[in-house]
């Protein structure tokens, strides 16, 4: 009898494109795993799972992280600024330069 499978979805979004595809992988595939199968990193030469994010519905996880049915794995781009910083200069508008 053959182990099961299950049906994830890898995803990657950029700001004018978007990757998104649905497999069927064995039961035990991690997210490290799922990436590489989707034909992602082919796809989207720029990315490195060294520096880039990945996660399952919008929580970071490790790539060694086991998946379940349904699952979304989401792989990340870099910020281009940091969310804290791009939130003070918003609220101090145009005060803050005079």
């Amino acid at each position: 009898m053959a182990e099961a499978g299950i049906t994830v979805q890898v995803c990657h979004v950029l700001p004018d494109s978007t990757f998104l595809r649905s497999l069927n992988v064995p039961a035990g595939t991690t997210i490290g795993q799922a990436v590489a199968l989707s034909g992602l990193l082919q796809a989207i030469p720029g990315i490195d799972l060294a520096v880039n994010m990945v996660g399952i519905h919008g929580k970071k996880k490790p790539l060694d992280t086991v998946l379940h049915e349904h699952d979304r794995v989401e792989v990340y781009r870099p910020l281009q600024a940091d969310p804290k910083e791009a939130r003070r200069r918003r609220a101090g508008g145009k005060s803050a330069k005079g």
